[in-house]
C-alpha cells in the first residue's frame, strides 16, 4: 500500500518501535510506585516530560515541580482538557468564547458543549484560502472574551494561520488564548515562548510516533482545573496511570523529528510540488484548495469536478494507494468537508475533494506512480457522471 494519509496518522518510525520494545524489556512499574521498578519508570517519565517540552520549548518540571508540559491520552483529550479545563478555572464572569468554523471536531464539539451551558460562542469565518482575517479576529474579541481557541494548521487544507499576533491582541483584552497545533508538530518549528500562547495541544501519532498519547502545553501562572476526578498523576491535571509506553514513544517521535527536521519537510514539500504538478498537467477540471503562501508542507487537497471524491478514494484504494477525503475523525459522514463548504466551496464541489498528505517515508517514485494511475480512474469516473456529461466534460 502506497500511503499518501499522513495528516490522518504515520506509521510508527522504525527507531520509535526500537525504543519501546527496549522499554518494554526493561521496566513495567507504574511512575508512582515506591519501589525500585516504580522510581525506574518515573526517571523515564521525567526524561520523556522533557523531551517532548524542549520541543517545543516549554518548561518541562521535575518531581516536585510542576512544569507546562502535561501528557495525556491524544490530542482530542489534550484539546478538551484545554478548553474545559481553563473554564473550569475560571470565575464565570465572563461568557463569552471565540473559535473558528474550521476547528477539528475536538474543538468545534466542546465549544458546542459550552454553547448548550449557556456561553456566548462566536464562530470566526474563513476566506477563500481558508485563512483567518485578523481585523474580523481583532473585531469578535473582546472585554467579555474569556477564551480564544484557534487551530495552527488545518488539518484538511493545510492553511496556517496567524497565531502570534491573534494571541498578542487576545492578551490586550484579558482572554486566554489556546492553539490545536496537532498537525503543526513536526511541519512547523514550534516555539511557545515565541507564540506567546496560553495552552497548546499535540498528539503522538502525527509525528511517527504510537497513537494514544498527547499533550498539553500550560503556560505558567495560567489557571487550569481537572476535567475528570482521579489521582495525582500529572501534577493532578489528568489522572490516571500514565501510559509509558505511549510517553516513550512520544518523546522518541519528538526527538526524530528535531534530528532532520529542515530536510525531511524540504523533501515533503518537493513531493507535493511534483505530485500538483503532475495531476495539474495530466487532469482537467481541478482546483487545489488551501493558502499556498502560508501552508505546512507536503498536504495537497484538490477539488476535481464532476468526480464524486468516495468513488475516486475506492478506486485508488484498489491500485494500493491510500488517501482521504477529510479528516480522519469525520471519515463515514455523508456531509461535505465542514472545512471546504466554509471556504466557500459548494457541497457537491467539497465532495468532490481529496487530501494527499506526503510523510517521511514516501518516495518520488510512489508520486510518479500516483501521477500515472489517477487520470485513467478520474476520466473512467467523469464517463459515468451525470454532471460530467451535462457540462460537456
Amino acid at each position: 500500500m502506497i500511503y499518501f494519509d499522513n495528516s490522518a496518522t504515520t506509521q510508527l518510525a522504525p527507531e520509535v518501535k526500537e525504543t519501546l520494545i527496549a522499554y518494554m524489556n526493561k521496566t513495567y512499574g507504574n511512575p508512582s510506585s515506591p519501589y525500585q521498578e516504580g522510581r525506574t519508570a518515573r526517571k523515564e517519565l521525567l526524561k520523556a516530560r522533557a523531551q517532548v517540552a524542549r520541543t517545543i520549548n516549554a518548561v518541562p518540571g521535575d518531581i516536585d515541580n510542576q512544569g507546562e508540559l502535561f501528557f495525556t491520552g491524544s490530542g482530542t483529550e489534550a484539546d478538551n482538557l484545554a478548553i474545559m479545563g481553563s473554564i473550569l478555572a475560571m470565575d464565570g464572569s465572563k461568557r463569552h468564547l471565540v473559535t473558528s468554523v474550521i476547528e477539528h471536531p475536538a474543538v468545534l464539539n466542546t465549544f458546542q458543549y459550552l454553547e448548550r451551558q449557556g456561553y456566548d460562542v462566536e464562530y470566526l469565518p474563513v476566506d477563500s484560502k481558508g485563512s483567518i482575517s485578523l481585523d474580523q479576529f481583532k473585531a469578535a474579541v473582546n472585554n467579555s472574551t474569556a477564551l480564544v481557541s484557534i487551530m495552527y494548521a488545518n488539518n484538511e487544507v493545510g492553511t496556517i494561520q496567524n497565531i502570534k499576533e491573534m494571541a498578542a491582541y487576545a492578551h490586550t483584552v484579558g482572554a486566554i488564548f489556546h492553539t490545536d497545533a496537532v498537525q503543526a508538530l513536526g511541519k512547523i518549528r514550534i516555539d511557545v515562548k515565541e507564540l506567546d500562547v496560553d495552552l497548546l495541544t499535540i498528539s503522538g501519532h502525527k509525528i511517527y510516533g504510537p497513537k494514544g498519547i498527547g499533550a498539553m502545553y500550560v503556560k505558567q501562572g495560567i489557571p487550569m482545573h481537572p476535567y475528570i476526578q482521579g489521582g495525582h498523576q500529572e501534577y493532578g491535571l489528568r489522572p490516571g496511570t500514565e501510559n509509558m509506553l505511549g510517553i516513550v514513544g512520544f518523546s522518541r517521535a519528538c526527538q526524530l523529528i528535531l534530528e532532520d527536521f529542515e530536510n525531511e519537510n524540504l523533501e515533503k514539500q518537493r513531493l507535493a510540488n511534483l505530485l500538483e504538478k503532475g495531476l495539474k498537467e495530466s487532469i482537467p477540471d481541478i482546483y487545489f484548495n488551501g493558502n499556498e503562501a502560508c501552508k505546512i508542507p507536503g498536504h495537497v487537497n484538490v477539488t476535481f469536478k464532476f468526480v464524486e471524491g468516495e468513488s475516486l478514494l475506492m478506486s485508488l484504494n484498489l491500485k494500493g494507494i491510500a488517501c482521504s477525503s477529510g479528516s480522519a475523525c469525520t471519515t463515514g459522514s455523508s456531509e461535505p468537508s465542514h472545512v471546504l463548504t466554509a471556504m466557500g466551496l459548494p457541497p457537491i464541489e467539497a465532495q468532490s475533494s481529496i487530501r494527499f498528505t506526503v510523510g517521511r517515508y514516501n518516495t518520488e517514485e510512489e508520486v510518479h506512480y500516483l501521477v500515472k494511475e489517477i487520470p485513467i480512474i478520474v476520466e473512467r469516473l467523469r464517463k459515468m457522471s451525470p454532471l460530467a456529461r451535462r457540462s460537456g466534460v
